[in-house]
Protein backbone atom coordinates (compact mmCIF):
# COMPACT_ATOMS: atom_id res chain seq x y z
CA UNK A 1 0.00 0.00 0.00
CA UNK A 2 0.98 3.60 -0.99
CA UNK A 3 0.12 5.78 1.84
CA UNK A 4 -0.64 9.71 1.71
CA UNK A 5 -0.55 10.82 5.45
CA UNK A 6 -3.61 12.65 5.94
CA UNK A 7 -2.93 15.13 9.25
CA UNK A 8 -6.09 17.64 8.35
CA UNK A 9 -4.05 19.86 6.09
CA UNK A 10 -5.08 20.29 2.45
CA UNK A 11 -3.37 19.45 -0.97
CA UNK A 12 -3.72 15.45 -0.35
CA UNK A 13 -6.10 15.09 -3.18
CA UNK A 14 -3.35 16.71 -6.24
CA UNK A 15 -0.99 13.87 -4.27
CA UNK A 16 -3.81 11.27 -4.97
CA UNK A 17 -4.41 12.21 -8.22
CA UNK A 18 -0.67 12.55 -9.31
CA UNK A 19 0.53 9.02 -8.18
CA UNK A 20 -2.94 7.36 -9.89
CA UNK A 21 -2.05 9.25 -13.17
CA UNK A 22 0.95 7.35 -12.48
CA UNK A 23 -0.57 3.76 -12.44
CA UNK A 24 -0.33 3.44 -8.63
CA UNK A 25 -2.95 3.02 -6.00
CA UNK A 26 -2.65 5.27 -2.75
CA UNK A 27 -4.76 5.46 0.16
CA UNK A 28 -5.14 8.50 2.50
CA UNK A 29 -4.41 7.31 5.83
CA UNK A 30 -4.94 8.57 9.44
CA UNK A 31 -3.93 6.47 11.71
CA UNK A 32 -0.76 5.43 13.07
CA UNK A 33 -1.30 1.55 12.39
CA UNK A 34 -1.91 2.56 8.53
CA UNK A 35 1.52 3.82 8.73
CA UNK A 36 3.09 1.16 9.92
CA UNK A 37 1.38 -1.18 7.91
CA UNK A 38 2.31 0.38 4.40
CA UNK A 39 4.75 -0.29 1.99
CA UNK A 40 5.46 3.06 0.78
CA UNK A 41 4.84 6.64 2.66
CA UNK A 42 3.81 9.95 1.29
CA UNK A 43 3.33 12.95 4.09
CA UNK A 44 2.95 15.97 1.69
CA UNK A 45 2.19 19.49 3.45
CA UNK A 46 1.04 23.07 3.24
CA UNK A 47 0.70 25.32 6.12
CA UNK A 48 2.76 26.04 9.37
CA UNK A 49 4.94 23.21 10.69
CA UNK A 50 3.98 23.60 14.44
CA UNK A 51 0.30 23.69 13.43
CA UNK A 52 1.39 20.17 11.80
CA UNK A 53 3.57 19.10 14.53
CA UNK A 54 0.80 19.31 17.02
CA UNK A 55 -1.63 17.02 14.56
CA UNK A 56 0.68 14.60 14.15
CA UNK A 57 1.02 14.33 17.71
CA UNK A 58 -2.49 14.33 18.46
CA UNK A 59 -3.07 11.37 16.41
CA UNK A 60 0.14 9.66 17.77
CA UNK A 61 1.05 9.97 13.73
CA UNK A 62 4.45 11.57 14.99
CA UNK A 63 5.65 8.50 16.51
CA UNK A 64 4.63 6.11 13.66
CA UNK A 65 6.54 8.54 11.20
CA UNK A 66 9.33 8.15 13.15
CA UNK A 67 9.07 4.74 13.11
CA UNK A 68 8.89 4.16 9.95
CA UNK A 69 11.92 6.33 8.88
CA UNK A 70 13.82 4.57 11.69
CA UNK A 71 13.35 1.02 9.96
CA UNK A 72 14.67 2.27 6.85
CA UNK A 73 11.42 2.31 4.69
CA UNK A 74 10.62 4.29 1.96
CA UNK A 75 9.00 7.69 3.09
CA UNK A 76 8.83 10.64 0.79
CA UNK A 77 8.32 14.02 2.38
CA UNK A 78 6.81 17.00 0.75
CA UNK A 79 6.91 20.63 1.43
CA UNK A 80 5.94 21.09 4.88
CA UNK A 81 6.57 17.00 5.22
CA UNK A 82 10.14 17.76 4.59
CA UNK A 83 10.22 20.78 7.33
CA UNK A 84 8.92 18.78 9.96
CA UNK A 85 11.72 16.12 9.57
CA UNK A 86 13.68 18.06 11.44
CA UNK A 87 14.82 19.05 14.59
CA UNK A 88 12.67 21.91 14.83
CA UNK A 89 11.93 25.14 13.19
CA UNK A 90 12.36 29.37 13.65
CA UNK A 91 8.55 29.70 12.03
CA UNK A 92 6.35 31.53 14.66
CA UNK A 93 9.12 31.57 17.08
CA UNK A 94 11.28 27.95 17.88
CA UNK A 95 9.22 24.78 17.71
CA UNK A 96 10.53 20.96 18.50
CA UNK A 97 9.45 18.87 15.35
CA UNK A 98 10.63 15.06 14.11
CA UNK A 99 14.08 15.07 14.77
CA UNK A 100 14.37 12.43 12.14
CA UNK A 101 17.50 14.43 10.25
CA UNK A 102 19.55 16.50 12.55
CA UNK A 103 19.39 20.36 11.70
CA UNK A 104 16.72 23.05 11.56
CA UNK A 105 14.01 24.79 9.35
CA UNK A 106 15.35 28.88 9.15
CA UNK A 107 13.92 31.72 8.29
CA UNK A 108 14.60 33.65 4.89
CA UNK A 109 16.83 36.46 4.99
CA UNK A 110 15.02 40.25 5.19
CA UNK A 111 14.60 41.84 2.39
CA UNK A 112 13.79 39.13 0.47
CA UNK A 113 9.92 38.42 -0.54
CA UNK A 114 8.33 35.70 1.34
CA UNK A 115 7.04 33.10 0.42
CA UNK A 116 9.33 32.08 -2.31
CA UNK A 117 6.36 31.46 -4.77
CA UNK A 118 6.58 29.85 -8.30
CA UNK A 119 9.15 28.18 -10.60
CA UNK A 120 13.03 27.71 -9.30
CA UNK A 121 15.85 25.18 -10.19
CA UNK A 122 16.72 22.43 -8.57
CA UNK A 123 20.81 21.82 -8.94
CA UNK A 124 21.54 18.50 -8.48
CA UNK A 125 24.17 17.82 -5.68
CA UNK A 126 24.43 13.73 -6.05
CA UNK A 127 23.73 10.95 -8.38
CA UNK A 128 19.99 9.80 -6.83
CA UNK A 129 17.67 7.60 -8.52
CA UNK A 130 15.28 10.27 -7.24
CA UNK A 131 16.90 12.20 -10.46
CA UNK A 132 16.36 9.49 -13.12
CA UNK A 133 15.28 10.62 -16.11
CA UNK A 134 15.30 14.53 -14.98
CA UNK A 135 17.68 17.20 -16.14
CA UNK A 136 20.14 18.85 -13.89
CA UNK A 137 18.80 21.99 -12.88
CA UNK A 138 14.69 21.08 -13.68
CA UNK A 139 12.48 23.55 -12.66
CA UNK A 140 9.99 22.80 -10.02
CA UNK A 141 7.05 24.32 -8.26
CA UNK A 142 7.83 26.41 -4.72
CA UNK A 143 5.71 28.03 -1.84
CA UNK A 144 7.58 28.66 1.17
CA UNK A 145 8.97 30.59 3.64
CA UNK A 146 11.65 29.14 5.49
CA UNK A 147 14.23 26.32 4.56
CA UNK A 148 15.44 23.57 5.45
CA UNK A 149 19.43 23.32 6.79
CA UNK A 150 21.01 19.89 7.42
CA UNK A 151 23.61 19.50 9.73
CA UNK A 152 25.16 17.00 7.78
CA UNK A 153 25.74 18.71 4.49
CA UNK A 154 25.73 15.08 2.67
CA UNK A 155 21.85 14.51 2.92
CA UNK A 156 21.50 17.47 0.54
CA UNK A 157 20.36 16.16 -2.94
CA UNK A 158 19.64 19.13 -4.37
CA UNK A 159 20.50 22.73 -3.99
CA UNK A 160 17.71 25.99 -5.06
CA UNK A 161 19.07 29.57 -5.07
CA UNK A 162 16.75 31.99 -3.51
CA UNK A 163 18.67 35.00 -2.14
CA UNK A 164 21.13 31.88 -0.93
CA UNK A 165 21.59 28.43 -2.01
CA UNK A 166 19.22 26.49 0.23
CA UNK A 167 18.46 22.70 0.31
CA UNK A 168 15.39 21.93 -1.69
CA UNK A 169 16.25 17.96 -1.39
CA UNK A 170 17.19 15.88 0.95
CA UNK A 171 17.94 12.03 0.95
CA UNK A 172 19.41 9.39 3.68
CA UNK A 173 18.87 6.26 3.36
CA UNK A 174 15.22 5.14 2.10
CA UNK A 175 14.19 8.71 2.81
CA UNK A 176 13.61 11.35 0.44
CA UNK A 177 11.94 14.64 0.79
CA UNK A 178 11.66 17.92 -1.57
CA UNK A 179 11.14 21.49 -0.39
CA UNK A 180 8.88 21.85 -4.25
CA UNK A 181 5.80 20.39 -4.59
CA UNK A 182 5.83 17.29 -6.89
CA UNK A 183 2.75 17.37 -7.69
CA UNK A 184 2.16 20.65 -9.31
CA UNK A 185 5.71 20.82 -11.33
CA UNK A 186 4.25 19.31 -14.47
CA UNK A 187 6.49 16.33 -16.12
CA UNK A 188 9.27 16.68 -14.47
CA UNK A 189 7.61 16.45 -10.87
CA UNK A 190 5.68 13.44 -11.74
CA UNK A 191 8.55 11.90 -12.96
CA UNK A 192 10.01 12.48 -8.90
CA UNK A 193 7.11 10.46 -7.70
CA UNK A 194 7.45 7.85 -10.49
CA UNK A 195 11.05 7.38 -9.24
CA UNK A 196 10.66 6.97 -5.58
CA UNK A 197 7.75 4.73 -6.19
CA UNK A 198 9.41 2.57 -8.18
CA UNK A 199 12.61 2.12 -6.44
CA UNK A 200 10.73 1.56 -3.08
CA UNK A 201 8.29 -1.19 -4.89
CA UNK A 202 11.18 -2.70 -6.55
CA UNK A 203 8.29 -2.15 -9.83
CA UNK A 204 8.77 -1.30 -13.14
CA UNK A 205 8.32 2.52 -14.26
CA UNK A 206 4.56 3.16 -13.94
CA UNK A 207 4.64 5.51 -15.90
CA UNK A 208 4.78 4.89 -19.90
Amino acid sequence: MIAIIDYGAGNLRSVVNAVSRLGYEAKVVNSPEEVISARVVILPGVGAAADTMANLQKTGLDSAVKRYVAEGRPFLGVCIGMQVLFGGTEEGGWHECLGVIPGAVRKFAPGLKVPHMGWNQVKQKIAHPIFEGIPDEANFYFVHSYYVKPEDGSLVAGETEYGIPFCSVVAKDNLVATQFHPEKSGEAGLKVYDNFIRVALGARAGRR
